[in-house]
């Protein structure tokens, strides 16, 4: 007889063993956990690399008033509270209150690791999709309040520059070659985005989507008292606060420059380091305080010194409790 020919089903059908045994080892992958850890492992990586300002920052806070130092501290906290309600105020949905605040304390940490607030907006648009709303309308809530809350921080610097127009003398310090350069840069990247917005189609499309949705939604929110109030007292009383706590760590480093004036030159520092995008701000931010602080009147030593301090309180101290807060909603898939 002749012999028995063997099955060429028999190699195909370990394929598909091999298959299931790669999902199965996939599936018990820590992968959730090794996210969690995620942010811890670049918040340290960060701390390593700026680790002589954080040190300087911290040396700066043994010399001065303690109780202006908490001060600021409590506004800072404060200022996260301002954030949530602003947040509320996007949404016609009633937010869980506590994941709201602990997510924007989370989204601070985040922020910090991406430029341009990448990283707050992706950690807020995470929380309101998991909160059941659609990603056109996270989205159109996050443009929202970035537009109520520049609105109200410019609103607020116009203010003050009425109020005191002789506060920040920028002549010595920014030639008027210099500062005809950065318009002049401004206004063709405004052009360049407008032109592009206007002659792409599929973005033509995707702007006019956005913006029906986002007018829509924000007609609704305003036929709500609560939640118009939300939104604009929230974005108001956010860089207020920030203000103040830069003002608070001025009087304990005992600056000797007017409150008002303080608060005009944080204003104009966050308001043209907006445009660099830098994670969280650093060196932009740090410098352009720096500036208006000298501006302002300050010598640029005792500037320098308040701005380490100001920015150890806001953004080094907050970070690893952010981090570890950031962990454990990506644990609970809050975000």
């Amino acid at each position: 007889m002749p012999e028995a020919m063997p099955r060429p089903a028999e190699q195909p059908l370990d394929r598909p063993a091999e298959q299931s045994g790669r999902r199965s080892l996939y599936r018990r992958l820590p992968l959730r956990q090794i996210l969690c850890l995620l942010p811890l492992l670049v918040v340290a990586v960060w701390v390593v690399q700026h680790r002589s300002l954080i040190g300087s920052g911290a040396r700066q806070m043994f010399t001065a008033n303690p109780y202006w130092l908490l001060t600021a501290v409590a506004t800072t906290g404060l200022g996260w509270v301002a954030v949530s309600f602003a947040r509320q105020g996007t949404v016609l949905e009633r937010l869980p209150a506590r994941r709201l605040f602990a997510t924007q304390f989370a989204a601070g940490a985040a922020n910090h690791l991406l430029p341009s607030g990448i990283g707050a907006s992706a950690v807020n648009i995470r929380f309101m999709t998991g909160c059941g709303l659609p990603p056109a309308r996270s989205s159109a809530a996050l443009a929202l309040y970035f537009l109520a809350e520049a609105t109200a921080r410019v609103g607020l610097l116009l203010v003050l520059l009425l109020a005191f127009p002789e506060a920040l003398r920028l002549g010595p310090l920014l030639p008027e070659s210099v500062s005809g350069t950065v318009v002049a840069g401004v206004v063709a990247a405004a052009g360049v985005l407008v032109a592009g917005a206007a002659l792409i189609r599929p973005v033509r499309r995707l702007v006019v989507t956005f913006l029906r949705t986002a007018l829509a939604d924000a007609r609704s929110l305003h036929m709500r008292p609560s939640r118009a109030l939300a939104l604009w007292g929230g974005s108001l009383a956010f860089p207020l606060l920030q203000a103040t706590g830069l003002v608070a760590v001025a009087l304990a480093l005992e600056l000797e420059v007017r409150p008002a004036h303080v608060m005009l030159a944080y204003l104009a520092a966050t308001a043209v380091a907006a445009v660099v995008p830098a994670p969280g701000g650093i060196g932009s931010v740090d410098a352009a305080l720096v500036i208006a602080l000298v501006a302002a009147g300050a010598p640029v030593e005792s500037a320098t010194s308040t701005v380490l301090a100001y920015r150890f309180i806001t953004v080094w101290l907050p970070l690893i409790p952010g981090a570890l807060v950031l962990g454990g909603l990506v644990r609970w898939k809050i975000v």
